[in-house]
């Protein structure tokens, strides 16, 4: 078992505030095999490139600020509190337009969070 409380990402310091920052929750050092999580922390104007899992099914919680979601061409406003779900072989990509900071959790299947990882396009 592992117990988070989102009010200890919320302070979670990035260690270069102008980059993009992603940092492993959920670990097979956790007794976790199939199930993987990270802190993603994207300063304003930052963007995550479109891609695809050919396998990982993610879930991401928006815990602060704002940023678009982008989903087969689709973009989804994420806020403070919103979760989204993404299914292996979805198109999507990250992208924070706003002036603050976005944070966010994500949980998935098939980790570690740099496998399986196909890059399209930077958004």
């Amino acid at each position: 078992m592992k117990h988070f409380k989102t009010s200890q990402f919320l302070s979670t310091e990035n260690p270069n505030p102008r980059e993009r920052y992603r940092v492993e929750i959920l670990t097979s050092e956790h007794s976790f095999k199939d199930l993987g999580g990270l802190l993603g922390v994207l300063p304003a104007g930052c963007s995550i490139p479109y891609h695809f899992h050919k396998e990982r099914e993610s879930v991401l919680m928006a815990l602060s600020g704002e940023a678009i979601e982008i989903v087969e061409g689709e973009e989804l406003r994420l806020r403070e509190g919103d979760v989204i779900c993404i299914s292996a072989g979805e198109m999507h990509g990250l992208k924070n337009t706003s002036n603050k900071e976005f944070r966010y959790i994500e949980f998935f299947t098939y980790p570690p969070a740099s496998a399986d990882f196909i890059e399209l396009k930077s958004l």
